[in-house]
């Protein structure tokens, strides 16, 4: 139960409309990843149309927060770390799929843990660091490539029951390019977790 007040709190802490469209993306990979593990028809549908709607979010809470003037560290970190989140928990379901090979998203997960390691140093020194063009690039790509690896079900479940066709050559196709952007994205993400080391070293690394 939450104390007298907390809400009052929360709210100075910078709970307003785009940390809340940030902070959605968390639930909503649970559900997209459960629904990744749904049989009935319709289930792989509405996960590709709820991880579209997180990635827009992802622009969408930026813009809003520009637009209405409420940038804040707390969503700088937040925004980062809600990418994070939904896009390896949505990588670790794919892998336990097979969609994945292990070797990618064991590169991917070091990276991200290697630069949330030196945000959080950086924090605890007073210093926020924000995704630069590279981190941004990197996510885009990555979510470009679940994207692809949704929609595979997607054809090959309820498009096929739905439309009655072979969609068999479709999904071959999806699955080949899910791949290869995930591997550009890979890719990406070693380069970026390089500059972001680089640039960040004799922060992270200093005595205090």
């Amino acid at each position: 139960m939450l104390p007298y007040g907390a809400p009052g709190v929360l709210l100075s802490a910078g709970m307003n409309l785009p940390n809340a469209i940030t902070l959605s993306r968390i639930p909503l990979m649970f559900v997209i990843v459960g629904l990744m593990y749904c049989s009935w028809p319709g289930a792989a549908t509405l996960a590709f149309a709820l991880f579209v709607m997180a990635a827009v979010g992802d622009w969408l809470d930026g813009y809003l927060a520009r637009k209405l003037k409420l940038v804040s560290n707390f969503g700088k970190l937040m925004d980062a770390m809600a990418d994070k989140i939904m896009v390896m928990g949505i990588v670790m379901a794919l892998v336990e799929k097979h969609e994945i090979p292990v070797p990618l998203a064991l590169i991917t997960l070091c990276r991200e843990f290697m630069i949330t390691g030196m945000r959080m140093v950086a924090a605890s020194k007073g210093i926020v660091v924000a995704a630069d063009s590279g981190g941004k690039s990197k996510t885009m790509t990555q979510l470009i490539a679940l994207g692809f690896f949704l929609g595979a079900p997607m054809l090959s479940v309820d498009w096929a029951h739905f439309l009655a066709w072979n969609m068999t050559p479709s999904v071959e196709f999806v699955d080949k390019v899910g791949v290869i952007i995930f591997v550009a994205g890979t890719v990406l993400s070693v380069w970026s977790g390089y500059r972001y080391m680089a640039k960040n070293a004799r922060l992270v690394f200093a005595d205090e």
